[in-house]
């Protein structure tokens, strides 16, 4: 069996709550079925929308029976193959989605759910590639992002919002992104023009565009229709929150159509990381025992870019982060 071991821990929980429900335990490692692969996690990412699932905030899979599991990114290699399964030999280094379950030790997957992993893109960045990255691509897409247009995204330094603003600059737009002020110089560094929240935003995004807004993004949820309204930005150029959502449960959906179209938007998602057409910045590397403690730290909303698990991390030791030493200091 894989690595001659006949379990692996995961993370499951048994019923609705918050991140203190999560627990990690040994489960049976069962071989790979036909057309599909084992692959040993190495990283693997959290998102808001597995703490909106767990808790019972969103309902799409309410009737999942119990205990269910956690997380849908994951990096890894591939250490066991089932019949038809021939694209990734063992020892292929690949990224790869799930519906959920990606928090563990192993996880089986069919072989369309994964790409492989260049060498260019870490495994910090790769394992939290997958729901940040085509989400972002996908708003992108379909809004038809170019050289003219003056973008504006909300939570610009968040996961999502950070991908979206990087690709849409890639692409050649102006990208202005709403923040917080501790966060002024991540956007600068990667081309945003950074702009502050709260009362007048509205005048301070048209001063730093210099020029009409074409297309709004809100990831924040609060009041973006009316601030784009109030912008000018076209209803057919204006992506909400509740988009995020749908776009999000889209790629989380394990149709067999629904997975072959998140491998094609992850295929695409890792030849622009491998570009540098965007970098993730991991704010937060936690052990996968230390599971709740790292969605604990996503839901305080410091944290910039993406928060990833390890599997066999090389030290357990924390170190303070930069932003707790802000806040401290606030």
């Amino acid at each position: 069996m894989v690595k001659r071991h006949d379990e692996a821990l995961t993370v499951e929980y048994d019923r609705p709550g918050g991140a203190e429900v999560l627990e990690l335990r040994p489960r049976p490692l069962t071989p790979p079925g036909r057309g599909e692969v084992t692959v040993e996690v190495i990283t693997t990412g959290i998102s808001h929308i597995d703490g909106f699932i767990r808790s019972g905030r969103e309902e799409t899979w309410s009737d999942d029976p119990w205990p269910r599991r956690s997380g849908s990114d994951f990096a890894g290699i591939v250490v066991a193959s089932g019949d038809g399964a021939a694209r990734f030999r063992r020892g292929a280094e690949v990224i790869g989605h799930v519906r959920a379950g990606a928090h563990a030790e192993y996880v089986t997957v069919s072989e369309g759910a994964l790409v492989a992993r260049p060498r260019g893109v870490t495994w910090e960045t790769a394992g939290g590639l997958y729901l940040a990255g085509a989400t972002a691509l996908d708003t992108v897409d379909e809004l038809r992002v170019g050289p003219d247009d003056v973008v504006v995204i909300s939570a610009a330094a968040g996961g999502v919002g950070s991908i979206e603003a990087q690709i849409a600059r890639h692409r050649g737009a102006t990208v202005i992104g709403t923040c917080g002020d501790r966060n002024f110089d991540y956007l600068r560094q990667l081309g945003i023009k950074p702009v502050r929240y709260g009362e007048g935003i509205a005048d301070r995004i048209r001063a730093a565009a210099g020029r009409p807004v074409t297309a709004m993004v809100d990831n924040f949820g609060q009041d973006g229709r009316d601030l784009a309204d109030e912008l000018g930005v076209p209803p057919a150029r204006y992506r909400s929150s509740e988009d995020r959502r749908q776009t999000e449960l889209g790629l989380l959906d394990d149709d067999p159509a629904a997975v072959a179209r998140g491998t094609r938007l992850l295929e695409e998602v890792v030849r622009l990381a491998e570009r540098r057409a965007f970098t993730v910045l991991v704010s937060g590397f936690y052990p996968l025992a230390a599971v709740a403690e790292a969605y604990e730290d996503l839901a305080r909303l410091h944290a910039r870019g993406k928060v990833i698990l390890g599997t066999r991390p090389v030290t357990t030791v924390r170190s303070l982060k930069a932003r707790d030493v802000f806040e401290a200091a606030r």
